[in-house]
């Protein structure tokens, strides 16, 4: 007998249908529904007793519909945490949620969801069958959820787990970009001075017809060099800039070296390395507690660090665990960890209460990442003008040092 072969669903192209009709009382109205096909909408608005009036397709679920963000999976899972608490069926529950949706890249991709729900696949299945926008974790505690009968427990876990990961992650972008950008500016103003404003002065001083002072003439050639090479130097630093991103995604090599060196920058890199600890305990904990082994649950926080060093760190130890090692010893072994994460994870790990212990973990190195940025911040805003002044009113006392001397000589 021939056997019959198993065939993944086909995926349904999606678009977005611009409608018009009349209500109840004849009021006219309007808007948009996301569907694969015509009579899907015709379905849809006939039940909610609609008189159609048109219908017309705009454009598919790629065309301009935004990008789907980890805030967006996240609100998602905390509404149908919701719906499926108060008792309302899966597939309602997905109708109710996408309807709710306001960007139209996660209403489209709540209906994929729930087209592949209808068509005979679990939750979690569906889930991952889109990895771009749902993580190992999130279809791990689904999959627990779904077994268990606690699904909305685990998509509230889901939800605040993603709440606090994104909250850190907001804090290091802080630590990262406000330098960054006042350090922009800074130059910026710096190459505007010499490239439009010095050479104003330049042909000033060729009338005095005497030596210009050493800090001036010093000025003067930088105008030049400015003036000479900004755009190369522009470029130059675009296509660094796009070259090192391209390889960090590309290489994993080359990943894992700039990872490593972000790591051992000055205070940005203790930032950076306590971010990494944190969200490595809060994956794990929020994982192990939902009932995943703890082989399976590392194998999660790896990915989920942030760091190319952690994740290979994390992979080590998740292979000692595997061979019988206790977790905190194998965290000791990495070298990797601070004394103080070992030891909290040794004593939940004697207590029974690993999980209550590493969301403990996790607590005290987010509390530690934003007082390092409070911190970081404090600092850099007087350091930061110091260094635009002497920048700027260097360049400015060396343009009118000439124009002072010559008053003395007068």
């Amino acid at each position: 007998m021939p056997t019959a072969t198993m065939r993944k669903p086909q995926k349904l192209k999606l678009y977005r249908w611009r409608w018009s009709g009349k209500g109840p009382q004849g009021r006219k109205i309007g808007g948009e529904i996301i569907a694969s096909r015509r009579i899907e909408v015709e379905r849809e608005l006939t039940s909610q007793n609609i008189i159609v009036k048109s219908i017309r397709r705009k454009s598919g679920i790629g065309s301009g519909m935004g990008k789907v963000k980890p805030r967006d999976t996240m609100l998602f899972a905390r509404q149908m945490a919701t719906m499926i608490r108060a008792g309302v069926p899966a597939m309602q529950a997905f109708q109710v949620v996408a309807e709710s949706m306001k960007k139209p890249a996660m209403r489209a991709l709540v209906q994929e969801l729930m087209n592949e729900v209808a068509a005979g696949a679990s939750f979690s299945e569906a889930l991952r069958r889109h990895p771009h926008d749902f993580d190992r974790l999130f279809c791990n505690l689904v999959e627990a959820g779904e077994q268990s009968g606690s699904l909305d427990r685990m998509l509230e876990r889901v939800a605040t787990y993603k709440e606090k990961v994104e909250s850190i992650k907001s804090r290091v972008k802080k630590a990262l970009w406000y330098p960054a950008a006042v350090i922009a500016v800074g130059i910026g103003v710096t190459a505007l001075l010499l490239i439009k404003v010095v050479p104003q002065f330049e042909g000033l001083f060729r009338g005095f017809g005497a030596e210009l002072p050493a800090m001036t003439r010093m000025t003067i050639q930088l105008s030049e060099l400015a003036q000479q090479y900004w755009l190369s130097a522009l470029g130059v630093v675009v296509i660094a800039l796009f070259l090192i991103r391209a390889g960090i995604k590309r290489s994993d090599t080359f990943a894992y070296r700039m990872h490593t060196l972000s790591l051992r920058l000055p205070v940005v890199g203790d930032i950076l390395d306590k971010s990494c600890v944190a969200r490595f305990s809060r994956t794990l904990a929020t994982t192990f507690a939902a009932g995943v082994p703890l082989v399976e649950a590392l194998e999660t926080a790896a990915g989920a660090s942030g760091n190319k060093v952690y994740e290979r760190v994390v992979h080590q130890i998740r292979d000692d665990v595997a061979t019988g090692q206790q977790l905190h010893f194998a965290m000791r072994l990495s070298e990797r960890f601070p004394a103080l994460a070992v030891q909290m994870v040794g004593i939940g790990e004697e207590a029974g209460a690993l999980d209550a212990m590493l969301n403990r973990v996790a607590d005290y190195y987010e509390e530690e990442v934003d007082n390092k940025v409070d911190a970081l911040t404090s600092l850099l805003e007087p350091f930061i003008i110091v260094v635009l002044g002497m920048l700027v009113g260097g360049l400015v006392i060396s343009m009118y040092l000439p124009i002072f001397e010559l008053g003395t000589v007068i």
